[in-house]
């Protein structure tokens, strides 16, 4: 809970010192490669989630079934 009321407190100001800082730490040239590996944890975590639910739904519809 602390996380996002931090989050949602930020202003333009904060995002852009945080992004300068990722700026300086990692170099522009890094920065595209950790986007992509963001995207692909995003892209695995999505797959999972859905992966979860189809099974929820198939044990779902099974248990109906034997009623």
């Amino acid at each position: 809970m602390l996380f996002s009321n931090l989050l949602f407190n930020l202003g333009g100001s904060e995002i852009i010192f945080i992004a300068v800082l990722i700026l300086i730490f990692f170099g522009g040239k890094k920065i595209p490669e950790l986007m992509k590996g963001l995207g692909q944890g995003i892209k695995e975590f999505n797959n999972a989630k859905a992966n979860i639910e189809s099974e929820v739904k198939e044990n779902l519809r099974e248990i109906e079934s034997k009623k």
